[in-house]
């Protein structure tokens, strides 16, 4: 039998946290990809657990390496990139971008 590689993407336009200098809330779409080893991300326990950065003071290079560090811990993938991609404030537009992807 042929092993296919499953991909499972995750979207969501509802990310939020607070920039922790000048108490503003940031706004962006949360982008997960990853390709499973033996767990799956159940969404609405992720739902939850992205809720929890609404009102945390976090910057968004953080929040994103944060994000993955968590995921990748749970879930062992054998691949995952996460994305944030935040609404322009201040004429400013970000996206911040990590990948894990195991030794070996």
């Amino acid at each position: 039998m042929r092993v296919v590689e499953q991909e499972i993407r995750i979207e969501t336009e509802e990310f939020s946290a607070v920039c922790p200098f000048s108490g503003l809330p940031d706004y962006g779409r949360l982008t997960i990809v990853y390709v499973p080893s033996d767990r799956c991300v159940e969404l609405k326990s992720l739902k939850y657990y992205l809720l929890t950065y609404r009102n945390v003071g976090i910057y968004q290079e953080h929040a994103l390496d944060r994000i993955l560090r968590d995921l990748v811990e749970l879930l062992r993938p054998r691949r995952m990139v996460v994305e944030l991609d935040y609404h322009v404030r201040g004429g400013i537009h970000t996206v911040c971008r990590a990948e894990y992807r195991p030794e070996g």
